[in-house]
This record gives C-alpha cells, structure tokens and sequence, in this order.
C-alpha cells in the first residue's frame, strides 16, 4: 500500500509550516487593505499559503539534494507570482498605480518560499521589511509626489483621483 503513504508527523510539520506563512503575510495583507482594494486581506496569505504548499510539494517529491530541480522550482513560482503580481498594476492616462502591492505579492511568494524551506528567518525579515516599507514610506511617497505634481501646476483635482 506504497500509493497510501501518510505520516501525521508530516502533516503536523507541513502544517505548522503552512500557518506560519499564512500568519508571517496577515500584516501585509491588513495594510494593503487598508490603502488599496486591489489585493489585500485574502490575496496575500493566499499566496504565500500556495507557494509554501508548492515548495513543500516540489521537496517531497524531489528528496534531499536535487538542489537545481529545487531552483527550477523557485524560478517557475516566482514567474508565476510575478504575473499575478502584474495584475495588480493600473495604468491610468500618465499615472500608474499599484506597483508596490505587485512587488508585496512578489515578496509575499518568497516569504511562503522561505518557510517552506525552514528558513523562518528570512521569511520573517521579508514580512517585516515589506510591512514597514509599505506603513512609513508610503506616506512619504505621497507627500512627495502630491508636492512634485503641485510644483509643476497640475491641478489638485488629479491628486483627489488617486
């Protein structure tokens, strides 16, 4: 009954793993949220769900070693997440939006990535880094820019648009 193979040891481990990225996306994912309906509170540990579930996949189905199958694994989830990522951006006239929720979606696919190859270390830096880049300096960005549209006489009736 080799087809029936199940360990609940692995599935308490892989478990654990899942929740940890799930979890290591939430504060992404309430602050996209929050600034923009484009993605957000479900697209985020959705994706970082699903690319620790494919790593997890692609390990116990490659075994220890394999490091370039592994690679290969890592390049097609991040292509795949860059597209879906790509979605997320809206060109509007000259304005375009939604750049850094498809870079959070992207980063939010390693982060999955990470955990699933017990790096919780890098995955908890990913989640950090691009929780307090998208909280702080995104206001700054919009002062910046609202500043830089205002010293070029456009008028504040774009500014309301964004």
């Amino acid at each position: 009954m080799e087809w029936l193979r199940f360990s609940f040891e692995q599935l308490l481990i892989h478990g654990f793993q899942v929740i940890v990225a799930f979890l290591l996306a939430l504060p992404i994912a309430l602050e996209r949220e929050k600034s923009t309906r484009i993605m957000g509170l479900r697209t985020f540990p959705l994706v970082a769900v699903a690319s620790c579930g494919y790593v997890l996949m692609a390990i116990g189905f490659i075994g220890p070693g394999g490091e370039d199958s592994k690679a290969r694994v890592l390049q097609g989830l991040m292509g795949g997440i860059g597209f879906i990522g790509g979605g997320a951006i809206l060109k509007e006239g000259v304005t375009v939006r939604g750049t850094a929720t498809a870079a959070s979606v992207w980063s939010t696919g390693a982060l999955g990535a990470a955990v699933a190859y017990t790096q919780y270390e890098v995955a908890i830096l990913i989640s950090l880094v691009n929780y307090l880049t998208l909280r702080f300096l995104t206001p700054i960005e919009e002062q910046m820019g609202k500043s830089d549209r205002l010293s070029r006489g456009q008028s504040s009736q774009n500014d309301a648009d964004e």
